[in-house]
């Protein structure tokens, strides 16, 4: 049985280190629509920010985690190493973020005909990539 989606978008859920960071990069840098916070069972706050269709939920466990994700991105380890958006202003988002002192992962790279990405790491290391069809 396939998976029935009632919505056009999958949401993701990362949890951070320090919030005000991770709002600085995905709000007020990226521009990701504010929707609010949410307390979370077990301590912690989630905030909800909007992606088009998608909720990209920032969790502030209020706590130390036992463990960091494994540096290096798609290279780094198994499991989730990035997520991806499609965009219009690729040389934009990138010039901004490397402004603004993100580590630019992938620089803008003509991936395959008509596809152009670039890889950009947040406050966390979590690698973001931006793609642009021409």
């Amino acid at each position: 049985m396939a998976v029935k989606l009632a919505k056009d978008a999958v949401d993701i859920g990362i949890v951070v280190k320090d919030a005000a960071k991770a709002l600085a990069f995905y709000r007020d840098l990226l521009g990701l629509e504010f929707e609010g916070e949410l307390p979370m069972g077990g301590g912690g706050t989630m905030h909800r920010l909007k992606a088009g269709n998608t909720v990209v939920k920032l969790v502030s466990p209020g706590r130390s985690t036992p463990a960091d994700a494994a540096p290096g991105g798609i290279q780094g380890a198994y499991g989730f190493r990035y997520w991806t958006m499609i965009v219009e202003n690729l040389e934009e988002i990138v010039g901004q973020c490397e402004s603004a002192g993100y580590k630019i992962a992938v620089p803008v790279t003509e991936f395959r005909p008509g596809i152009t990405i670039a890889i950009v790491e947040d406050p966390d290391a979590n690698w973001v990539e931006f793609v642009t069809y021409s």
